[in-house]
């Protein structure tokens, strides 16, 4: 009986069909070939980059790293769809999940997959900061006041913001903005 040949998890990593990386404190340490490919860069120059060059601002980059520690605490894993920036300043809709190696480093040595999501769900409206992720939230069926509670805002704050969304992607209820959000039509 012949011996199963050995597995190559390298290339597996590089090839894999859905962008993946190995990060340290949010800095990429190895990352395959559509990792690179779906945000515009080499896959050279992705090792070593913070992951803030691949958020919109600095602010949103920030801000979801303190929203990713305390369910990396309690989960060891975390997963959202967010808004990301491609190398040539374009916007579009990440599914991004993410696994700590070390359950005492939430941000500390992980894995990352990324899926571009963006023709499900296209960036049609110009978003602050602030409505992406209050979006973001939305689409996970957030209510006003557990993103308030989570992002530290007033269920009222949240509401106004609710509403501008809703101006922008001409949705007459929260359920249609929601399903335009996600990229799907209202029956």
């Amino acid at each position: 009986m012949t011996a199963a040949p050995a597995i190559d998890y390298e290339s597996i990593f590089l090839h894999a069909p859905v962008g993946m990386c190995i990060s340290d404190h949010r800095t990429i340490q190895a990352s395959n070939d559509a990792l690179a490919q779906m945000f515009g860069y080499t896959r050279t120059a992705m090792n070593g980059m913070s992951f803030q060059l691949l958020y919109p601002t600095m602010d949103e980059f920030l801000r979801t790293g303190d929203r990713i520690i305390p369910i990396m605490n309690a989960k060891g894993r975390y997963s959202d769809e967010r808004i990301m920036r491609r190398a040539n300043g374009e916007l579009f809709w990440c599914h991004v999940t993410g696994h700590a190696m070390r359950a005492s480093e939430p941000l500390g040595p992980g894995i990352w997959t990324f899926e571009d999501v963006s023709e499900k769900r296209p960036v049609t409206a110009e978003l602050t900061p602030r409505e992406r992720e209050i979006a973001a939230l939305l689409v996970e069926g957030k209510t006003s006041k557990a993103i308030g509670r989570q992002i530290d805002l007033s269920p009222r704050t949240v509401e106004m913001h609710r509403a501008k969304l809703m101006r922008k992607f001409a949705a007459a209820t929260s359920s249609e903005l929601v399903h335009k959000l996600v990229g799907l039509q209202q029956l």
